[in-house]
């Protein structure tokens, strides 16, 4: 574990980026950058359950800590990818507090939670370290709700006050498409939704997460008070760089002469 919920708990502000290859070549070159975190998407990436083992354990060895984002709250989903080894797990499209409490009970065995219980799985290091990775649960695995709903924003305390929710993360594309305001984050709609998410969180005593498109934002969602901030994915870094390339190559490209005959 790389502790970072601890870090956020200490008010430190956590740098990370997606990753939707599904790739465990690009989820080690990433984790080796020097980002604290990364998200590993199983809701919109390429990747499914067998590579993200192995992107969990091309992570091991890096900086980064892994946030898994599953397909739904089920427990069945949460409770996969943490016996993996995640050190978070990240629900999307949370439009209740009972769904935002069924998410957490999830992460947790009984009586806190409904995960099943399996010692020999690689979170637990194959049963060797499973007291110490079950009780330590609470203190380690960050529990990240996003909300990008309509339906979420009417019940923003009750989500945030859940136990087990850790950071109220704002889907940016998802939720001003809710909105009716599709990619226009400076409309005064999508700045009061925000406003209203983290007041909420502060009431509770969580922190907020969001996923930014330009790194010269960065500043402005930190100065709100946003702790865990990504930005870019591993697609991204491949594709632009890949364009920058060739069009400088293009470029520099001498234009062709016609034949004599």
């Amino acid at each position: 574990m790389k502790g970072i919920k601890k870090r956020l708990q200490e008010g430190e502000t956590l740098s990370g980026c997606w990753l939707n290859l599904g790739s465990s070549l690009t989820a080690e070159i990433v984790g080796m950058s020097g980002f604290d975190w990364v998200l590993i998407d199983l809701e919109h990436g390429a990747g499914e359950q067998q590579i993200l083992l192995h992107q969990l354990q091309a992570l091991e060895h890096t900086g980064a800590a892994a946030i898994v984002r599953v397909e739904s709250f089920q427990k069945e989903r949460i409770h996969r990818v943490l016996d993996l080894g995640a050190e978070g797990v990240m629900c999307p499209r949370i439009k209740t507090a009972k769904e935002a409490e069924e998410a957490s009970k999830g992460v947790h065995y009984p009586p806190q939670g409904i995960r099943g219980v399996a010692k020999m799985v690689r979170a637990t290091g194959f049963g060797l370290n499973f007291d110490a990775y079950s009780t330590g649960i609470r203190e380690n695995i960050l529990g990240v709700i996003q909300i990008e709903t309509r339906e979420a924003l009417d019940e923003l305390d009750e989500i945030a006050a859940t136990d087990g929710v850790d950071v109220l993360f704002i889907g940016p594309a998802d939720l001003s498409m809710a909105l009716g305001i599709y990619g226009q984050l400076d409309h005064p709609l999508f700045q009061e939704a925000l406003g209203k998410i983290l007041d909420a969180a502060r009431r509770a005593g969580k922190a907020t997460g969001i996923l930014i498109f330009n790194p010269e934002d960065f500043r402005v969602y930190q100065d709100m008070g946003i702790q865990l901030i990504a930005c870019g994915s591993d697609a991204t870094f491949v594709a632009q760089g890949a364009r920058d390339l060739a069009k400088n190559l293009n470029c520099m490209k001498k234009t062709s002469l016609p034949k004599s005959r």
